[in-house]
C-alpha cells in the first residue's frame, strides 16, 4: 500500500525525536558525520523532519527524487538518519520551482565549496547545493556531478512515487538503484544499509 510506504517515514521521524530528546548540541552538521554511524549522530538529527520540505517541493511543482537513507526508510530500512539527500534532473525549467520551494522554508544554501549562495533559480544551475532549513538539511544534486559509472539520470526516470493522504507526492529511488548507489559509494554505513536492503528485497 502507498500509505504504508509513507507511514514508515512518519514512524522514523517519531523514533528519531525520541532518540534525540534531551541530546546536547555539539556544533556538528551532516558534513561532520562519520562513515559508520552517519548523520543520526550529528546535531542535524535533532528535530529532523523532511516532510515539510518534501511537501513544499511538490507544491512548487519540482520533480525531485529522494535518495540516501530517507529513501532507505521508505523501503523499510530500520536505520535512522539526520539528513535528506535529493536528486533531480538538472533541467533549467525546474530551477525556479526548486528555488521557490526552498525559499518558502527559509532555506540557507551553500555551494559544494561551502560558499553561501542566494536562494534563487541561479543557485540551481549548480551541480549541487547544500541546504539547511529549520527541520531538514542535506544535499540537492543533479546528474552534472561526477557520478562515475552511475547513470543517475536513469535513476530519476525509474523513481517510485508515493502519495500521502494530503496529496503530497514523494518520489524516491527504486530499491535496486539505491543498493547500486550505496555499493558504489562504499562507506561502511552504505555497505551495511545495502546489505539490509538486499535482505528486504529477498524477503
Amino acid at each position: 500500500m502507498v500509505e504504508d510506504v509513507l507511514a514508515r517515514l512518519d514512524a522514523a521521524v517519531a523514533r528519531l525525536a525520541t532518540l534525540t530528546a534531551g541530546r546536547d548540541r555539539r556544533g556538528t552538521t551532516h558534513d561532520d558525520a562519520d562513515d559508520v554511524a552517519g548523520t543520526v549522530a550529528t546535531d542535524d538529527a535533532i528535530g529532523f523532519d523532511p516532510r515539510p520540505l518534501l511537501r513544499a517541493l511538490d507544491e512548487a511543482g519540482a520533480v525531485v527524487v529522494v535518495m540516501g537513507q530517507v529513501a532507505g526508510i521508505l523501503h523499510g530500512s530500520t536505520e535512522l538518519t539526520g539528513d535528506l539527500d535529493l536528486l533531480w534532473d538538472g533541467r533549467a525549467e525546474q530551477r525556479a520551482a526548486l528555488a521557490a520551494a526552498f525559499a518558502a522554508l527559509g532555506a540557507d544554501l551553500v555551494d559544494d565549496d561551502d560558499h553561501p549562495v542566494a536562494c534563487d533559480a541561479a543557485a540551481f544551475a549548480l551541480p549541487k547545493v547544500q541546504f539547511a532549513t529549520a527541520l531538514a538539511s542535506g544535499d540537492c544534486c543533479t546528474p552534472a556531478l561526477p557520478w562515475g559509472v552511475l547513470d543517475v539520470t536513469a535513476f530519476v526516470d525509474r523513481a517510485l512515487l508515493a502519495t500521502a493522504a494530503d496529496g503530497t507526492r514523494v518520489r524516491y529511488l527504486a530499491a535496486d538503484d539505491l543498493v547500486t548507489m550505496r555499493r558504489a559509494v562504499g562507506r561502511p554505513k552504505d555497505l551495511r544499509r545495502a546489505d539490509e536492503l538486499e535482505r528486504l528485497l529477498s524477503a
